[in-house]
């Protein structure tokens, strides 16, 4: 009845979109919610009275009804709070909740940390300190996570408050951010307004990790307008300190999806001048004609590109890894099957990218769909699990 209980709870909380917006949809899921919730509490509070009469068995199930009752307590709490259009006190009753649904979870035991909306994350480390930057959710356009510990994360807010007047409000996602020195750079893409939707790449710029991040571009970075669009920024600096972004190309025009790669200039605002370089293409057969979410690495003198393949709507979304020559390629897929796929405790794990903890140690961080909640507008939650990369082919270890 638990498990029911905390299926039905993930599938109403993650039909919420979290933004400052409150559309009619919005009201509508929400009441819905709240009444599933209130039902479900009121059958937990009968089960536990009910369990009261064996003492062993009553304490277990009466410690995860109350765990069950924080998670829902917590989010019908931040539902709340974003009908009153109060983003920060929303923010604060989501974190407060989160280390009771992801008990609920099984936490942990695969890799996950945060249960909560958090789709296409990019971990950063400043200090000791980790910051995670993900698609729009709860505080807008860019929403930040941070922990100490890589294991309890706490909402911070919105990175990105404002958009630039070219970009349509509601269509922000793959943040990445970049410390150039003193200034640290948030590559994401965004909708162009008008008729077009088109999807491209700009950059905003912050004096502090946390933003806000400011963007007063006259136009996008980069839009490959003739390849249907450029999404997934993930910039990358080689051992001289030159910077270079990589990003994916929809694909048109009898190109199919690629993943591509520039120099930046020194500042990291802009493209120098050489042309951009195709890393790889869609050529495998479980990547069903797509590949996205690149996201370049260099360890012990060996570039690994990692990326994401198929439908990011499905299970059957996956990741996988080539290796490059150099930042500008060529690149070549160094396994015919993705090296982290849908398994226990997750579904369709994707968007990933990787960093090195205060100790060198390589991680993962990744979105995944909880199994049987698979699919928009079902949340993607957030996933970290130690990486090694010291073999012919890196792989993805188990969660500790």
């Amino acid at each position: 009845m638990l498990a029911a209980a905390q299926r039905a709870v993930w599938e109403k909380q993650s039909d919420v979109d979290l933004t400052t917006n409150v559309t009619k949809r919005d009201s509508d899921i929400r009441n819905s919610l709240q009444e599933t919730a209130g039902t479900l509490l009121g059958q937990l509070a009968s089960d536990q009275t009910a369990l009261a009469t064996t003492s062993d068995v009553a304490d277990t199930q009466g410690t995860a009804i109350g765990t069950l009752q924080t998670c829902l307590e917590g989010v019908n709490g931040a539902l709340q709070q974003i009908s009153a259009h109060n983003k920060t006190q929303a923010t604060a009753d989501i974190s407060s909740a989160s280390g009771a649904c992801l008990t609920l979870e099984g936490g942990a035991n695969s890799g996950l940390v945060y249960p909560f909306d958090f789709p296409d994350p990019f971990v950063l480390r400043v200090g000791s300190l980790y910051l995670a930057y993900a698609t729009n959710s709860v505080e807008g356009n860019i929403q930040i996570i941070e922990s100490t510990d890589l294991v309890h994360w706490s909402a911070v807010g919105n990175a990105l408050p404002t958009l630039p007047s070219w970009a349509e409000p509601g269509g922000t996602w793959a943040p990445s951010v970049l410390q150039v020195g003193g200034t640290f750079l948030l590559y994401y893409v965004a909708m162009v307004a008008g008729p077009r939707n088109e999807e491209c790449i700009s950059v905003a710029t912050a004096t502090s990790p946390e933003g806000p991040f400011i963007d007063n571009s006259d136009a996008p970075l980069v839009c490959q307008s003739a390849l249907n669009g450029s999404i997934d920024p993930s910039p990358f600096v080689d051992a001289a300190g030159t910077p270079y972004l990589q990003w994916k190309s929809n694909g048109g025009a009898g190109h199919p999806a690629t993943i591509w790669s520039a120099q930046l200039t020194a500042s990291g605002t802009s493209f120098a001048a050489s042309s951009p370089t195709e890393l790889l293409t869609a050529d495998q057969a479980w990547e069903g004609g797509v590949i996205e979410a690149p996201d370049l690495v260099f360890s012990a003198g060996r570039y690994f590109l990692f990326y994401s393949g198929n439908d990011w709507n499905s299970a059957d979304y996956a990741i996988g890894v080539a290796t490059c020559r150099g930042p500008a390629g060529p690149c070549t897929d160094l396994t015919s099957q993705p090296i982290l796929s849908s398994g226990p405790g997750m579904a369709g794990p994707g968007g990933e990218s990787v960093f090195f903890d205060a100790s060198g140690t390589p991680w993962i961080a990744f979105h995944a769909w909880v199994p049987g909640a698979v699919g928009y507008p079902n949340s993607r939650a957030l996933y970290l699990r130690p990486l090694s990369l010291s073999g012919p082919v890196p792989v993805v270890e188990p969660a500790s």
